[in-house]
């Protein structure tokens, strides 16, 4: 879908524009044609640049139309004039592309003569109309061919303005183009270089990253984060920044309106509940001014997800996601922190009495040219002086820390490389890779190949010489973790073998940098799509029962089957790696501790592992023991049934922690409703209920209450297997004194009599 299309709201527009002069920060905003919003009511004084959307491309000639018969001809003419009424200095630009047919600019692109055509034709009309740029918005391009011959485009209309520019002695015209949010697709892939070297910047289509005609929940249509997903303002950003293209040359882009979808059950509101197509008007679209009148006069509740940066309100049964001025104020901050180079907003008519324009305009701050001239000349002066007062100073004891460096890193370096031998004798088919080779591997470790990021550090994909691929956890310098928990991973998991444990090929000790290097895992984490909205969907019952039985087998082996008791530490969703049948496998061993088969627990004054997923004993006197991970089992088997996560607060009150929300639900006899809406387990010997029953005795408060992973094992695969009924979990407020049915009521669709399938992950 064009997104630049002519719908007001349903398709965006990602325009650039830029003067020749130097420009220290862009306020820019889109006035459509056809929004019937008159020219004089703009509010220039508030942008720095103005565009006008669209001029149109002609199907034979592939030239502008610019005839005295267009209806637009009058708009082309006294746009610039009447904007410049009220702020003499705004910029103006004419966006082109927009409502053109795909074919259209595809078969323009793709032949240099067409191209010259299209070219000269644009200059011509930029200058008739008194434009002193022009924006090029093609974003429904989708080949690598089409890419391809944009950037051959950009590279040929850039010589042509030059040399206009050059002829007639003028300034030349600014060049931008429209950009999706983050430059690689599967299929491909925009021209950074040609961009990066012909255009003056880029506009960022920040917005439509969810629409109700597409997806069947409810989304933060123009995130600004999103911890679980890529599909997000801040990921694209720095996507863009790791492919070569400068911070100064991206333009942030801010849409005056949202989208309204119909819930699919009003009592599930959140951000990613299940909707079912658009509410309110046809495709969803609402312009921002439409959205505060609906809300005002029905008294609506905003509701703010810090998370993702997005209001959203409900009314009925219609879910209404959308930015306000203050999510406005915290985005143009964002472009302001990143350095970027400014913002723009599609588009002038969707705003309420400038509203949201003031909003982003207010957030300019900073003094007069002059005032900050005068400052800098007083911090310059009184810096210089400084600099002569404690150069000698500073090189004295450079020269002593230089030592103690020295010394330092020599120290390191024995330790590594005796630590190398250790590793090479000991598990001899373990390899041992050069930075160099890893660096091959990883693309320099590029942006592009960045998997992901945990507490100890960045993950990148790699390929080996041969073709393998492989997955590089590289230790973070800001990481918590340090180089006996590295030795601890390598010496472990190179002796664990099993179907559900990641396997280590080998290491890297080199230069101060300590690397895993992993067997790569195609579908990454488990977190990833438990907690997307978009993603979980891929995750039915059938998929989920595979990987509780698999991370089931996967603590079998290291508690029971293995010559050593293992207790992992660290188990959690993000560390439930999936290869590409979605079957699972337990990974980061570095916080393992061995036991010997006769020990029951042990003692430890440093608590490690991740709170939410650690148990009581472990948190209050440092215990930990096999029931340790049992309890871990316990929470991420809940998070696995419901898609919740264990940071946020449930109930009516919103003041339940996830293990007291599912107890409440179990005991009262409403579990299914604790359930994540999308699984059904009509078809499934392994049932929700079951498994809830399952989760709630792991997580009870006494860690010999907890049942061992062989009898959870006996408990999933078999019907007849005994379940007592679990106590309240633990962190919980509530005292179990308090309980006075601790048998919960039936529910319908909770448990069958059919014996559950016994499905081993060997």
């Amino acid at each position: 879908m064009e997104y630049c299309d002519a719908d007001w709201a349903g398709n965006v527009i990602d325009c650039k524009f830029q003067p020749s002069e130097a420009q220290s920060w862009i306020k820019a905003a889109y006035w459509y044609s056809g929004s019937e919003f008159p020219i004089s009511d703009i509010n220039s004084p508030l942008f720095t640049h103005l565009i006008y959307a669209y001029a149109d491309v002609n199907s034979s000639s592939y030239e502008l139309s610019s005839f005295s018969s267009d209806p637009s001809e009058q708009y082309y003419s006294t746009f610039t004039p009447t904007v410049k009424l009220k702020n003499p200095s705004v910029t103006t630009l004419v966006s082109i592309g927009g409502n053109a047919d795909y074919g259209v600019i595809s078969t323009m692109v793709s032949s240099s003569s067409h191209r010259k055509s299209f070219i000269d034709s644009s200059i011509i009309f930029a200058r008739r109309y008194g434009f002193l740029g022009l924006d090029f918005c093609w974003v429904s391009a989708n080949t690598s061919s089409d890419m391809t011959n944009m950037g051959k485009l950009f590279e040929e209309w850039r010589a042509a303005i030059a040399s206009e520019a050059t002829k007639n002695s003028q300034t030349p015209l600014i060049l931008t183009a429209a950009v999706q949010y983050k430059p690689d697709f599967e299929s491909f892939a925009f021209p950074v270089e040609s961009i990066r070297d012909n255009l003056n910047w880029v506009h960022v289509i920040a917005y439509d990253y969810y629409v109700p005609q597409r997806t069947n929940f409810t989304g933060a249509h123009a995130a600004l984060y999103d911890p679980s997903s890529d599909i997000s303002t801040d990921y694209g950003i720095k996507s863009w920044i790791g492919r070569g293209l400068s911070a100064s040359k991206l333009v942030l882009g801010l849409p005056f309106y949202g989208y309204a979808w119909t819930l699919s059950n009003p009592r599930d509101s959140a951000i990613g509940a299940p909707a079912k197509g658009p509410a309110i008007t046809k495709v969803g679209a609402m312009s921002y001014e439409y959205i505060k009148g609906y809300t005002d006069r029905h008294g609506a509740d905003i509701v703010y997800n810090a998370t993702y940066v997005a209001k959203y309100c409900v009314i009925g049964s219609a879910w209404i996601g959308f930015d306000d001025a203050e999510v406005v104020k915290i985005k143009v901050s964002y472009a302001k922190e990143q350095k970027l180079l400014g913002y723009f907003i599609w588009q002038v008519s969707l705003d309420d009495n400038s509203v949201l324009s003031l909003a982003a305009a207010a957030q300019e701050g900073g003094g007069s040219g002059q005032n900050k001239r005068r400052l800098l000349v007083i911090v310059l002066t009184t810096i210089a002086s400084v600099i002569l007062v404690l150069g000698s100073a500073l090189s004295y004891f450079r020269m002593r820390l230089h030592k103690s460096k020295s010394k330092e890193s020599e120290s390191r370096a024995n330790d590594i490389a005796d630590t190398a031998g250790k590793f090479n004798s000991n598990v001899p088919n373990l390899k041992i890779f050069s930075i160099a080779d890893v660096g091959v591997a990883t693309g320099g470790f590029s942006i592009e190949n960045k998997l992901g990021e945990g507490g100890y550090g960045p993950v990148y994909k790699g390929v080996l010489p041969d073709g393998q691929e492989i997955a590089v956890k590289k230790l973070s310098k800001a990481s918590t973790q340090g180089f006996e928990e590295f030795k601890n991973e390598v010496m472990l998991t190179t002796k664990l073998q099993h179907v559900n444990l990641v396997r280590v090929l080998g290491f890297c000790i080199e230069h101060h940098e300590q690397m895993l290097i992993y067997e790569y895992m195609p579908k990454k984490s488990l977190d990833l799509y438990l907690f997307d909205p978009v993603r979980r969907y891929e995750l039915d019952w059938k998929k989920r029962v595979q990987i509780i039985e698999g991370v089931t087998q996967g603590l079998l082996y290291l508690q029971e089957y293995s010559r050593l008791t293992i207790i992992h530490r660290d188990l959690k969703a993000s560390n439930i790696l999936l290869d590409e049948e979605m079957r699972p496998k337990i990974s980061d061993f570095g916080m393992a501790r061995i036991f010997a088969k006769a020990e029951l627990e042990a003692n430890t004054d440093r608590i490690v592992g991740t709170y939410g997923y650690i148990p009581p004993e472990y948190v209050k006197k440092g215990l930990y023991s096999t029931k340790s991970d049992v309890y871990s089992f316990g929470v991420l088997l809940l998070q696995i049934i419901s898609g919740k996560k264990n940071a946020s607060y449930y109930g009516s009150d919103e003041d339940l922690n996830l293990l007291e929300y599912a107890y409440l639900l179990w005991k009262q006899g409403k579990g299914m409703e604790f359930m994540d809406p999308i699984l059904d387990d009509t078809h499934s010997l392994c049932k929700l209920m079951r498994c809830l029953q399952i989760a709630l005795l792991c997580v009870q408060e006494n860690a010999n209450d907890r049942p061992s992973m062989l009898e959870i094992s006996s408990m999933l695969q078999s019907e007849g297997a005994k379940m007592e009924n679990p106590k309240i979990p633990a962190f919980s407020k509530r005292n179990e004194d308090e309980e006075t049915n601790p048998t919960p009521q039936p529910e319908v669709c909770s448990i069958d009599d059919a014996t559950i399938s016994e499905v081993v992950g060997r």
